[in-house]
C-alpha cells in the first residue's frame, strides 16, 4: 500500500531515537523522546488551502525538523509514519 498525501500534507518517517545520552546513559523505552527529525516520504500537490495558494517547499528524500506535538501518527505495513501540514515543518537539514 502507498500513502499519497492531499493538499499541503507531508508524510514523514521518523529517524531512530537515540538509545543513549551524550554522556553515555542508556535510556529505557519510555524515557526516549519522540524524535523531531524525519525523512520526507511523500508530498502533497499543494494548491489552495483556506483561500491561500500553497506551494510545496519540501520534496521526497529531504531530512526535516518538525514541531514536537504536530501531525497524526499512523502505521502502515508495520512501518510508522507521521502526516503533518507543511507549515509544521520548521527546517530542512542540509
Amino acid at each position: 500500500m502507498k500513502l499519497v498525501p492531499l493538499f499541503d500534507k507531508v508524510v514523514l518517517k521518523q529517524l531512530i531515537a537515540e538509545e543513549t545520552t551524550k554522556s553515555g546513559i542508556v535510556l529505557p523505552g519510555q524515557a526516549k523522546e519522540k524524535p523531531q527529525q524525519a525523512e520526507v516520504i511523500a508530498v502533497g500537490p499543494g494548491g489552495v488551502v483556506d483561500g491561500k495558494e500553497i506551494t510545496m517547499q519540501v520534496k521526497a528524500g529531504d531530512k526535516v525538523i518538525y514541531s514536537k506535538y504536530s501531525g497524526t501518527d499512523i502505521e502502515l505495513d508495520e512501518e510508522k509514519y507521521v502526516i503533518v501540514k507543511q507549515s509544521d515543518i520548521l527546517a530542512v537539514i542540509e
